[in-house]
């Protein structure tokens, strides 16, 4: 577990880049922990996936799988894979700020 500071917020992450605790996230940081993941700008498209991971992960204590995303995010996987091209579930997690969701590699 890594302290590290984005874009002012001070988050612990472990080794792969996922937040320890979720509750340290905060909107203001998304638009850097995407330009991390190599996304200039995030769209309502984005946002509305990263809402989604979040309410899931909070409802359900982990974040959803590609399949699940493309199913009730009302994105589709197609565009999730747009959206966030090197690996939609992994990437969408880092940048909502919740832990990596089961089943990513």
């Amino acid at each position: 577990m890594t302290a590290t500071l984005i874009s002012g917020v001070s988050v612990e992450l472990n080794a792969e880049g996922f937040f320890e605790k979720p509750e340290q996230w905060v909107p203001e940081i998304a638009d850097e922990l995407a330009r991390q993941e190599g996304i200039a700008v995030l769209t309502d498209r984005h946002w509305q996936v990263i809402r989604f991971m979040r309410q899931e992960y909070f409802s359900r204590g982990s974040g959803p799988t590609v399949r699940t995303l493309g199913k009730a995010s009302g994105v589709s996987v197609k565009e999730l894979y747009e959206l966030f091209p090197h690996g939609p579930a992994k990437v969408a997690a880092r940048i909502a700020g919740i832990p990596k969701p089961r089943g990513c590699i």
